[in-house]
């Protein structure tokens, strides 16, 4: 499996952005996707998941203003990330998950400030 992600970039607080990650390879094993990010000297933390039937789960610390979807016929998901903070500045990775194997994609930098 192979992940490609896009989106990130310079933005204010209250800004908007989205994510993109594309899905290669052996998708058919992929049973759940999603997003992490890690920001300086802090370990790498989930922020949104969604699985193949489309159940979603997120962070508490983004509910309400991110949101995680997919689309099954270009194999790729997607983070809109609404109201950002500072705090929401990180490096943001792709995840897929197999029974047994996770993957990640190349990350990419959020940065929310003015």
């Amino acid at each position: 499996v192979q992940l490609q992600a896009s989106g990130g970039g310079l933005v204010q607080p209250g800004g908007s952005l989205r994510l993109s990650c594309a899905a290669s390879g052996n998708i058919w094993r992929i049973i759940r996707k999603g997003w992490y990010r890690q920001a300086p000297g802090r370990q790498r933390e989930v922020v949104a998941l969604i699985t193949g039937s489309g159940v979603t789960n997120y962070a508490d610390s983004v509910k309400g203003r991110f949101a995680i979807s997919g689309d099954n016929a270009k194999n790729t998901i997607y983070l809109q990330m609404n109201s950002l903070k500072p705090e929401d500045t990180a490096v943001y990775y792709c995840y897929a998950g197999t029974i047994g194997e996770a993957y990640w994609g190349q990350g990419t930098q959020v940065t929310v400030s003015s």
